[in-house]
């Protein structure tokens, strides 16, 4: 596929579905709608309560007033980066996914200018960024050790731009070369394996 397809098959493969549940929180996946389209992504305050430090697509938390997933991605979006709902051009969703607090996510897909000009919410964002999605989606995935309970547990993470997407928004990832490219990445989830571990961590 070449890189000047890639949005032509999103929006050729990408809908919103007829019956869609409000989810406790979502997502906007907004990619440059250009030659290499990138996503935009943002690095998390290392000051939040929750998800400190993480990578993630700008989105949040369902307010009383939100009407629809869509309203809560584009909402959420302005808050945090500053991006003009009207300069959104929404394609599609992508199905539900929970993260590992339990609450359900909805992530909304929209394609947006490629020289936009966005503000990182100093509150609650450290760093707006943009990864190509054909880098994304050729790149080997590599164990992000976290310790929980005094022991390490291994996650399929990328490294991209200096960041590591790893967790919900490595998920989204996935779900997004599958159902909107047509594109089954094969990242492995069970990476406690010491053989692969050693495999990895051992490279020169």
């Amino acid at each position: 596929m070449q890189d000047h397809e890639l949005t032509q098959v999103l929006q050729n493969r990408l809908r919103f579905g007829r019956r869609t549940f409000p989810a406790n929180a979502a997502v906007l996946i907004a990619i440059t709608q250009e030659a290499d389209p990138k996503i935009l992504l943002t690095r998390r305050s290392a000051y939040l309560s929750n998800h400190a430090g993480e990578v993630s697509f700008p989105g949040g938390k369902r307010d009383p007033n939100d009407t629809s997933n869509i309203v809560v991605a584009l909402r959420e979006a302005w808050e945090e980066t500053a991006l003009n709902p009207f300069d959104v051009k929404l394609i599609g969703d992508l199905p539900m996914e929970r993260a590992k607090s339990g609450i359900t996510v909805k992530p909304v897909v929209g394609l947006i200018p490629p020289d936009i000009q966005l503000i990182p919410q100093p509150t609650e964002i450290d760093r707006i960024f943009y990864a190509p999605i054909k880098k994304m989606m050729e790149s080997q995935p590599i164990p992000y050790e976290v310790r929980l309970a005094h022991q390490s547990v291994y996650f399929p993470s990328l490294r991209i731009e200096n960041e590591i997407i790893w967790g919900l928004t490595a998920r989204i990832l996935i779900s997004l070369f599958k159902y909107g490219l047509d594109y089954q990445k094969n990242w492995p989830f069970l990476l406690n394996s010491p053989s692969f571990k050693s495999q990895i961590f051992n490279r020169k």
